[in-house]
């Protein structure tokens, strides 16, 4: 990743499908020099809070699968453990939320499972490399991560005024990241997909 040109970079973060969806997002700039660590040692640098969300979320996500193939008469006891899944969801998103920094904080316009864009209310340098922290509530999780910003565009708006401050859509690849985390990305991309086409296709009352 290190090697790879700016274009290149590019190539690969629109390989990865990337769903449209808000959430939080904490980008902390990385200062010049700083050592970034290699994905081997990432787990070193993360907070406790993200190291057990990301490995809950695994393990639901091979415990979930033997449900569907319980009989009718097992049931009971496949609602019974989603209800226990669903309150541990509510625990790790309460405590996921206290690492939520407000001065860092931004929105994401879209993610994938090889990064993500963002709309900033000041340019974020081309090259540069920050911190990133990704809340995911549709997962009760969040990935912890490093990134590298590969655009930085004025972002359109339709009802523009003298008054408005200007804002930029930022895309940051991944270029550090576990795979486990890459891999929830990727699922819960396609959750939040999912979501949005059953709600698209609703019918509307008249």
């Amino acid at each position: 990743m290190d090697n790879l040109t700016l274009e290149e970079k590019r190539e690969q973060f629109r390989e990865y499908f990337a769903v449209k969806h808000e959430t939080n997002i904490n980008i902390t700039p990385v200062a010049d020099g700083q050592p970034i660590p290699d994905v081997d040692h990432l787990t070193e640098h993360m907070p406790y809070a993200f190291r057990i969300a990301s490995d809950i979320s695994t393990i639901e996500a091979k415990a979930i699968r033997p449900l569907r193939n319980l009989s009718d008469h097992a049931s009971e006891l496949a609602e019974f453990l989603n209800h226990q899944s669903h309150k541990i969801d509510l625990i790790m998103s309460y405590v996921l939320r206290q690492e939520d920094a407000v001065d860092f904080q931004f929105q994401t316009l879209s993610f994938g499972g090889s990064g993500v864009t963002v709309k900033t209310d000041k340019p974020l340098t081309l090259g540069s490399t920050h911190e990133v922290k990704l809340f995911l509530d549709v997962e009760a999780s969040a990935v912890f991560c490093f990134g590298e910003v590969i655009e930085c565009e004025p972002a359109t708006n339709e009802s523009t005024c003298e008054n408005t401050a200007p804002q930029y859509n930022v895309s940051l690849i991944f270029t550090r990241i576990r795979e486990q985390d890459q891999e929830l990305l990727v699922r819960a991309s396609l959750h939040i997909q999912a979501q949005q086409l059953r709600k698209n296709r609703q019918p509307t009352n008249p």
